[in-house]
């Protein structure tokens, strides 16, 4: 696929354009007692609170999520979608509460869903050049800030933990059709 950029800049970061601001999200029971709070999570201006709300209390990853990564290079894949894991080393340098946490940030969320499905798209053979891939990601990170386009609630959850932080687990029913064998698979690990 060739990919025309419309909303971003090549060599830009994708959000470049999008203003973000701080937010708390949380939820009360009848008796004002805190079920949930997020506090200092940043989203983008435009989100409403309901909006910032389900981001905050729906689709970011609660747990698991490494203050440190590093990048696994891949040799047939372009350096700006290789997955990244926990650093081990960087993170033993941390208090241990503060090693493992949540994702805080709207653009954690937008890229781990972007960056996931362009390493996807990469590996299938589905982009004409590494520029049309990278256009492809920072669009979907720009469409996704700015409420351009959505993915169904499965996909906010569980797309891209894998890539993003090296969240590995067992696989739970989910199946996909290989695009080199044509073969319908089991997945293994989370996605």
């Amino acid at each position: 696929m060739r990919i025309e950029r419309r909303f971003t800049k090549a060599g830009q970061d994708a959000y470049a354009a999008i203003e973000f601001r701080k937010a708390v999200s949380e939820i009360r029971n009848p008796d004002g007692s805190v079920v949930f709070r997020l506090d200092d999570i940043d989203v983008p201006a435009q989100f409403s609170q309901v909006a910032a709300d389900i981001l905050a209390q729906k689709y970011f990853r609660k747990a698991g999520v490494p203050a440190r990564l590093k990048r696994v290079e891949e040799n047939d894949v372009p350096s700006f979608l290789w997955r990244s894991v926990a650093d081990e080393e960087a993170l033993a340098g941390l208090p241990e509460d503060e090693r493992y946490g949540s994702e805080t940030d709207a653009r954690q969320v937008f890229t781990r869903l972007a960056g996931t499905w362009t390493y996807w798209g990469w590996k299938g053979g589905y982009f004409n050049s590494e520029d049309d891939a990278q256009a492809f990601m920072d669009e979907l990170c720009y469409m996704l800030a700015t409420q351009r386009v959505a993915p169904n609630s499965p996909q906010w959850f569980n797309t891209g933990l894998h890539w993003a932080y090296g969240i590995d687990g067992p696989g739970q029913g989910h199946f996909y059709v290989d695009p080199f064998t044509g073969k319908l698979t089991a997945s293994k690990s989370a996605y």
